[in-house]
């Protein structure tokens, strides 16, 4: 049943918003630059105390990791969502659909390495496009898209920096990279 689900969500995704998985993010100038200080994670701020993995990188061609609270279905409806690292705030604006809410954030590594991470089906969202923002600042709330789930953050990393913003799931994972793995290895 969960793979018909997934399937079908696809499916209405392909057909319903080809035009705005195709939308550009806004970038930076190299001048205003402000470097990450290592990476924490997007909720339980900062080690994800008090949620789980639901589904992990990979997991049924899954292209990121579900975040949801530990007291199941909708209690984490509405938890805020933190900033994994300093960064810019490229791109924040409700998708609808399958997608609902979504917020990417490029953050600068060093001079040649930058990764962008995807908050997806958020509630609220606090940083417009263009905005920098400090890490574990608090840039949005959890949501279920309008109800399309139980509440959860889809979350992604990408060490391709504007990819589409695609369909969450996805055999090739060119440009996509673990977040829980990059974010313990990236620590300070």
């Amino acid at each position: 049943m969960k793979n018909i689900i997934i399937l079908v969500t696809l499916f209405l995704m392909s057909c319903t918003h080809q035009d705005m998985l195709k939308k550009e993010i806004k970038t930076v100038s190299p001048d205003s630059i402000i470097f990450t200080d290592g990476f924490d994670f997007p909720v339980g701020k900062p080690d994800a105390k008090d949620y789980y993995n639901a589904q992990g990188f990979k997991e049924n061609y899954h292209l990121g990791d579900d975040w949801n609270g530990t007291g199941g279905g909708n209690t984490d409806l509405g938890d805020p969502i933190y900033a994994i690292a300093n960064g810019y705030v490229s791109f924040a604006e409700d998708m609808g659909g399958a997608w609902g809410k979504i917020i990417r954030i490029i953050h600068y590594i060093s001079d040649t390495e930058k990764v962008e991470s995807f908050y997806a089906h958020c509630n609220e969202m606090y940083f417009p496009e263009g905005r920098w923002v400090n890490k574990g600042a608090k840039i949005g709330t959890i949501g279920n898209c309008n109800g399309v789930y139980s509440a959860h953050l889809h979350f992604e990393m990408r060490n391709i920096v504007g990819l589409p913003i695609g369909g969450g799931y996805s055999s090739d994972t060119t440009g996509y990279i673990n977040p829980t793995e990059f974010i313990k290895n990236h620590r300070h």
